[in-house]
């Protein structure tokens, strides 16, 4: 086990608190202890075996980032919406392999989070070890497997835009695997 600082404990154990007052929403005694009590636990818990570290400027990075999916995501749930109530149905349904060079797990799971979040896209496989029959494709953790409806929907994957925005989230990031 790594030792914690006590700082850090406070600081974890104080947000775990006002995150049980914020949920609970009561205001007595009994409640607010027992708060207090398992909010301290669990940050004493967790803290020596997390390996997390307050990264402030990499979390308000991804707070800049969360308004330009959700705008993604409505993008592409209108064109959803719009696909399915064509009686043509019009879809164009498409395997994508997807080769990135964020080089950070974090930032490849980001992605393939993102694109499963987007109607009509989904992450299949990141780890090619599965992969479709008829697919020639070696196992690349730096590389997605995505499904995409249409054209229309795959365009953020295939021309590099999400992928860009995940770098740019990243940026200050040391290359890890």
């Amino acid at each position: 086990m790594r030792p914690v600082s006590s700082e850090f404990l406070v600081l974890k154990a104080t947000a775990l608190f006002v995150l049980w007052v914020l949920l609970s929403g009561s205001f007595d005694w009994i409640h607010l202890v027992l708060g207090g009590v398992l909010s301290f636990t669990v940050a004493w818990i967790n803290s020596g075996h997390s390996p997390f570290v307050p990264k402030f400027r990499l979390w308000g990075n991804i707070l800049l980032y969360l308004p330009w999916l959700f705008l993604k995501i409505v993008q592409a749930s209108l064109h959803m919406s719009k696909l399915i109530l064509n009686p043509a149905l019009p879809i164009d349904p498409r395997l994508i392999r997807v080769e990135t060079k964020l080089g950070r797990r974090a930032a490849v799971v980001l992605l393939g989070n993102s694109i499963t979040l987007t109607p009509g896209t989904i992450t299949a496989e990141i780890d090619h070890d599965i992969v479709p029959e008829g697919l020639a494709i070696a196992p690349d953790p730096d590389a997605l497997l995505v499904h995409a409806i249409d054209e229309t929907l795959a365009r953020d994957v295939t021309t590099g835009t999400l992928e860009a925005k995940i770098a740019e989230v990243f940026k200050n990031e040391e290359r890890r695997w």
